[in-house]
């Protein structure tokens, strides 16, 4: 399915709410919108699958993390959980400078990822295969990204644990969560701080077009994480740090 023009007008309308000049970038979210409708046909990528709801809810949505000034051109990102691509690619579309490693453990949505970047043809976007837990006891890896992304549905403990070991001293996380995030960041700062990390800012923030309530909250790295964290594949959300 491809997308229409009611579509793109949706999309330009949309990004200018967010301060974004999208028009350059419509061929490349045409056809990923295209390849994700494609695929959604045989593999379960995403739940959303309309057109509108594909746009704002994906496209748009992942774009709000521009509104964080910190997330600057030429940085060196990690989308942790990256699904079928969110929040990463559509940031990468718009900032081709930034350098994207897009993670996830589930390879039929990295091999759907991996498509993507080929047919639009994106040098600043690379797809990894694996788990946070294990990806951050690399040396190549730990602690070197100056930023990470992640859409998160754990709880904010987790969500640092999975997180801050990829990050520099210095870096951030920017997490993006629903409306109601205040008891949970709370209850998470045991875990900020046994992981180097501490709670920077809370933003608030509606979706473009529809209004719907979203926050993005962000975790500077303050100190090294300590080298027994992240615990093993799947021990963080199972028995989140406190």
């Amino acid at each position: 399915m491809q997308m229409t023009p009611a579509g793109k007008q949706l999309l330009l309308r949309a990004g200018a709410e967010l301060g974004l000049n999208l028009e350059p970038h419509i061929p490349q979210f045409s056809t990923y919108f295209e390849l994700l409708s494609e695929a959604n046909q045989t593999t379960n990528l995403t739940a959303i699958r309309d057109e509108a709801g594909i746009i704002l809810k994906h496209f748009v949505d992942s774009l709000t993390c521009l509104t964080y000034p910190g997330l600057v051109e030429g940085m060196s990102v990690i989308d942790v959980g990256t699904g079928a691509g969110f929040p990463g690619l559509p940031i990468a579309i718009v900032q081709p400078s930034t350098q994207f490693d897009l993670l996830d453990a589930t390879q039929k949505k990295t091999a759907f990822v991996a498509r993507v970047i080929q047919t639009l043809g994106l040098r600043n976007a690379r797809v990894l295969w694996g788990r946070s837990e294990e990806l951050a006891h690399q040396s190549v890896k730990r602690e070197t990204y100056g930023a990470a992304l992640t859409r998160a549905v754990a709880s904010m403990a987790t969500v640092a644990e999975l997180t801050l070991p990829l990050i520099q001293v210095g870096g951030f996380v920017l997490v993006q969560k629903g409306a109601e995030v205040e008891r949970e960041v709370a209850e998470a700062r045991g875990a900020l701080s046994k992981l180097g990390g501490q709670l920077e800012q809370i933003f608030h923030l509606k979706l473009p077009i529809i209004g719907d309530a979203r926050t993005l909250v962000v975790l500077r790295k303050i100190a090294p994480t300590p080298h027994q964290y992240p615990r093993k594949p799947g021990v963080p959300a199972k028995n989140p740090l406190s």
